[in-house]
């Protein structure tokens, strides 16, 4: 089994939506979704080409009520290429293997280079059999740039031919199918007719209400003579290919498209950028030389290796599809992560939480990267202020869904498919998404020691996510505490308390004990700046001693709620009904979606310990215990491993994993104390996206948060790399099918910082040519290593003890 190389030696309909998913090619400007060329959007086939940042907004009419949607717009198709011989019909995968024509198939996706490979071999219904052989990349050398190259052989005939290829523009956003009753079509379609060469075509379009104007060029090339038809209809446009074909005689047809928009930098104008870079790219070849090359250089940053060939396979490709999501290429265009890639339709291509899982793997190795995706949450601090004082609070309150400008894309209403119903969504009380945002943006100070990033941008937008928290949250004087109501906690199962129609929760413990941890940091990042730029920002936020003193009193004096010995998920937790587990999952089998279940038997979550994913047991993985520790015993509550210990067995067995992040949270948690269980949860985690052809909809979009979170957790977790205090910590706890494990970081200015872990040794050590000497920790011991040296643990390691 090859580590690199993603392939399937069958053509199966039902699967191939799931492998168009898992085989997208992109480049962190755009992405193409892994679809056959000659195939257009069916029960079986979706093509969908997306382009970073660019959404629309469609209104409608849902459950009674006036919607309005922001969606990451389909793009129209570069792809399309489809040749027959004539008088045949038209090449077509799906009838020819229905009546036993499709005599091959092999699809290969390789991780290393970039590049997806289609093998076939097929026999129209008059009995002449052909050989294709397609290869096609999206250039991670030129962001604006793909290629598809098709090579034909006719085995058993010969005659007149006919290709076609075009760009279609008539795509619609259709790609999940309970969005499908919702307004679907966001583009609307201008010239067609611009050629700068025969060979070369245009299409232009523009999206309906943000006005976004797209540009899409494609030259085709033919290796044997052709006689050549332009055509154009209706948002289509294309080139009629006829030429004559020899028996055994490859013809090869290299088509190279250029995708540009309004919103591109240093373009004049994007419709003729688009067709001068399709009409001057090199061919073929040389464009696959230079990505290539491209993606050479990231896999040499992106080091991280195990001795276990089919992990380190799927860790590769979660690894590929994170940085055609987001790369070098993203860094100057103000996007963010939609949770689904750019992979799909799914959750609308939004941007929610998942940063929290994806920006520790890229500030390790592109803190660029990582940069930019907090700028891209800093330059919506204005639309976070604004959602803040509609809802008579001061500071900012960051939106549960982002879009373009930052404004709540959460949505009101959601079907259940189980009992076709739209019920009221309330998800956007998720207000524990700005304290993700603020500890984000430690985590990469901590990480980076950026102070420029602090001092102009990350201070700011923890200072305001601070004191939103500490206005939201209420003083109680008979307890002297505080108290946050009217919230929901990272589990979505419940929204409410029973029987009351007032949504929200009050004192989700996940946000309190997140909030004070915020509070305290806030106020760290503030002290670390230089005291000009101190000053300078407590007067432009009117930041007065009176609101420090504020966010130091709620610091100190948040309520936390407990029960039977362990942290209450919200306070009224323990009134709760305990659920029948064993029952539903003997009637239902899979219950991730237990909401659903419920709600179609005219039952609720909110009745029951149940909970979708990790709730309390998030703080669990956002906080190390030390720091954990410290929020709890500074709120003078019970803290300490004994009480990690009864909360983690009290909630494991009350969560059904409704989400893939859920699973790798629960990995990560329990590769303290039992590492065959966590290494289960981990691979559970691992191939969910790969193997998820029947129940899930990995089809809709791949789950970014859990793939980059799988690979973070090789990292943080197995490795036990950490960032505190100018310092590298490592604490390694390697699973026992794993012998060893290999890092290379980036950390603070130096580029080449290795890392080995093995049942027997760590070893770390620093390129020469590093900037200057790190300083590391291991267990009790802190070691400086200079440049061009490296230190060994004298005397080994070994996993502690379950327990």
């Amino acid at each position: 089994m090859n580590r690199w190389i993603l392939s399937y030696d069958d053509y199966d309909p039902s699967a191939e939506r799931l492998r168009e998913a898992l085989c997208t090619l992109g480049n962190g400007h755009f992405a193409t979704r892994g679809a056959a060329p000659e195939s257009s959007a069916d029960g079986v086939h979706y093509p969908g080409t997306y382009i970073a940042g660019c959404y629309d907004r469609l209104s409608a009419e849902v459950a009674g009520r006036q919607v309005d949607n922001a969606d990451l717009v389909n793009m129209p198709n570069w792809l399309s290429l489809t040749f027959r011989a004539a008088g045949g019909e038209w090449l077509d995968l799906d009838r020819a293997r229905a009546e036993g024509r499709l005599l091959s198939y092999r699809q290969e996706l390789d991780l290393r280079r970039g590049v997806l490979t289609r093998l076939v071999r097929v026999r129209d219904a008059e009995g002449r059999t052909s050989r294709v052989a397609q290869r096609r990349f999206v250039s991670m050398h030129d962001p604006h740039l793909a290629a598809l190259e098709t090579t034909i052989v006719a085995e058993d005939w010969s005659g007149p031919a006919q290709i076609v290829s075009a760009l279609d523009g008539r795509v619609v956003n259709a790609g999940v199918e309970r969005y499908r009753g919702l307004p679907q079509r966001h583009l609307s379609s201008e010239k067609t007719s611009e050629q700068s060469a025969p060979d070369t075509l245009l299409l232009r379009t523009r999206t309906s209400s943000s006005r976004i104007g797209i540009a899409l060029a494609a030259r085709t090339r033919v290796s044997i003579p052709a006689e050549r038809t332009h055509r154009g209809e209706g948002g289509w446009t294309g080139h009629d290919l006829s030429l004559d074909v020899r028996e055994g005689a490859p013809v090869t047809i290299e088509k190279v498209a250029a995708v540009f928009t309004s919103r591109d930098r240093a373009v004049e104008e994007y419709g003729g950028a688009a067709l001068d870079a399709a009409a001057t790219a090199a061919d073929f070849d040389a464009l696959l030389e230079r990505h290539t090359l491209a993606w050479t250089r990231l896999w040499r940053r992106c080091q991280l290796s195990v001795d276990h060939v089919e992990v380190q396979r799927i860790l590769n490709l979660h690894i590929f599809h994170l940085l055609q999501t987001v790369s070098e290429h993203s860094v100057d265009l103000d996007v963010g992560v939609p949770a689904r890639g750019l992979h799909g339709e799914a959750y609308r291509g939004h941007v929610f939480w998942d940063e929290l899982f994806i920006l520790p793997f890229l500030t390790m190795r592109f803190p660029e990267i990582a940069r930019a995706l907090l700028l891209y949450r800093w330059r919506r601090l204005p639309a976070a202020r604004r959602a803040a004082a509609d809802a008579g609070r001061r500071g900012a309150m960051y939106p549960w869904q982002s879009a373009a400008d930052g404004r709540e894309e959460t949505q009101r209403v959601h079907l259940n498919p189980r009992s076709g119903r739209w019920l009221p969504d309330h998800t956007h009380l998720q207000r524990h998404v700005g304290l993700t945002i603020a500890h984000n943006v430690w985590r990469f100070y901590e990480a980076t020691g950026d102070v420029e990033f602090l001092a102009e941008y990350g201070a700011e937008i923890m200072l305001e996510v601070a004191r939103f928290f500490a206005d939201l949250a209420g003083y109680e004087r008979s307890t002297d505490r505080y108290r946050i109501r009217g919230v929901m906690g990272p589990d979505e199962y419940h929204d409410a308390y029973p029987g009351r129609d007032e949504p929200g929760l009050d004192d989700n413990a996940y946000t309190n004990v997140l909030a004070v941890w915020v509070l305290r940091r806030a106020l760290d990042a503030l002290a670390a700046l230089p005291e000009e730029r101190r000053a300078e920002l407590r007067e432009r936020l009117a930041l007065t001693r009176e609101e420090i003193t504020r966010f130091e009193d709620v610091a100190r004096k948040m309520y936390v709620p407990f029960h039977d010995g362990v942290i209450s998920q919200f306070d009224g937790y323990a009134d709760l009904e305990e659920f029948d587990w064993t029952g539903y999952r003997a009637r239902y089998g899979d219950i991730r979606r237990l909401d659903r279940i419920l709600e179609a038997e005219g039952d609720s979550p909110n009745r029951y310990k149940a909970s979708k994913q990790a709730d309390v047991l998030m703080l669990f993985y956002v906080l190390s215990p030390e720091e954990l520790d410290d929020v709890l015993r500074r709120l003078a509550y019970e803290h300490g491993p004994a009480l990690a210990a009864r909360t983690i067995g009290y909630y494991l067995p009350r969560t059904c994993d409704g989400s893939t992040l859920s699973s790798l949270v629960h990995a990560w948690i329990l590769a303290r104390t039992d590492g065959d269980e966590a290494w289960n949860l981990f691979l559970e985690t691992l191939f969910s996206d790969f193997a998820d052809a029947q129940h899930g909809t990995t089809a809709e979009g791949v789950h970014l948060g859990a793939m980059a979170g799988t690979v973070d957790l090789v990292q943080r977790c197995h490795a036990g790399v950490s960032t505190r205090g100018g310092v590298l910590q490592l604490d390694p706890r390697l699973p026992s099918a794993i012998g060893e494990l290999r890092l290379g970081l980036r950390y603070r200015g130096n580029w080449g910082v290795d890392v080995t872990c093995r049942r027997n040794l760590i070893r770390i050590g620093l390129r020469p040519g590093a900037t200057s000497p790190i300083r590391i920790s291991y267990r009790a011991e802190e070691i400086q290593i200079q440049p061009g040296t490296s230190w060994e643990s004298p005397h080994g390691w070994t996993s502690p003890p379950a327990g």
